[in-house]
């Protein structure tokens, strides 16, 4: 029985695995196997469920009904599994492999800059560092730790406060020489609005006027998936962006960029929070990186909601 239920989590490992990857040969080479291996894996499963868990297209992997449900179970097989050796293997120093998300901008200017001593002072861990804007999913085990912005969804997940931000609409001097400056929020309907792309509603910018907060559609010609890009095309002289405070202070400082329509900025802020599966089985790895983002972010002044005084 105990060689039957090994085999039984190897082929949930494989399976996972290959939807994380999104390829059967992508899971070869993350897990060290033939993909021939990784296929009759798969097939194997299926045929002692009488189901099938996977439509193979030619770009990836779509999961059937089927398949999202024994995923979902897998997964939190899976996690038990790990949960139960991580807090045995941990119980001396925090070890192991540690998979942190967070946001292009924030990661590269307030995350990476920590992680030098928080290795020094734990040399068993290894950081897994993912910077994007696109959010990993920490409940389906894809980060261990994810540092989110803005009001948190409802989940079992466990957050911590980190700080807060807020956000600041700016342009290049040249684009504003070419374009002209607005000098109320509906001047915008003539200008470049660049926007974030994983916006699922139509882009709207919030203001404020005589105490009233509304929100004005923008467009644009350009949307990128990160503050970064959207930081670049602006001091590019490409158009106007919305940006966190946090991406663009140095940058209005150096005059490189100019803050815009400050009268009508709502002052709107964004807690910032480190996500992360709690419970007396939290890995020590997961709990001593929670502890050290507050211990060196959280005592922080927060970002303030404008970048003009």
């Amino acid at each position: 029985m105990s060689r039957v239920m090994a085999d039984r989590s190897g082929e949930m490992e494989i399976f996972v695995t290959a939807v994380r990857e999104g390829s059967l040969s992508a899971a070869a080479r993350r897990l060290d196997l033939t993909p021939s291996a990784v296929s009759r894996t798969v097939a194997r499963i299926e045929a002692r469920l009488g189901v099938r868990l996977i439509m193979r297209t030619t770009r990836r992997l779509v999961l059937t009904p089927e398949g999202d449900s024994y995923l979902r179970a897998a997964q939190r097989i899976l996690a038990d599994i790990a949960e139960v050796e991580g807090e045995l293997a941990d119980q001396g120093a925090p070890r192991g492999r540690l998979r942190v998300s967070a946001a292009l901008a924030h990661g590269r200017l307030s995350v990476v800059p920590l992680l030098g001593d928080f290795v020094a002072r734990y040399p068993n861990i290894l950081v897994d560092l993912s910077l994007s804007d696109m959010l990993e999913d920490v409940a389906g085990g894809r980060a261990d730790v994810a540092i989110r912005f803005g009001p948190l969804a409802d989940s079992a997940l466990t957050a911590r406060k980190l700080g807060v931000t807020g956000r600041s609409i700016v342009a290049s001097p040249a684009y504003l020489a070419r374009a002209g400056t607005p000098e109320v929020p509906e001047d915008l309907h003539r200008h470049n609005c660049l926007n974030f792309n994983f916006r699922r509603a139509e882009p709207v910018w919030p203001f404020r006027r005589d105490g009233r907060d509304y929100a004005l559609p923008v467009g644009g010609n350009i949307e990128a998936n990160n503050g970064e890009t959207l930081v670049q095309l602006a001091l590019a002289g490409v158009g106007v962006v919305r940006v966190g405070s946090f991406h663009v202070e140095p940058l209005v400082a150096e005059g490189r960029l100019v803050p815009l329509l400050e009268p009508f900025n709502p002052r709107d802020r964004e807690d910032i929070h480190a996500l992360f599966v709690g419970g007396p089985t939290m890995p020590a790895r997961v709990r001593v990186f929670v502890d050290f983002l507050v211990e060196r972010l959280a005592a922080r002044p927060p970002a303030p909601a404008s970048t003009i005084r």
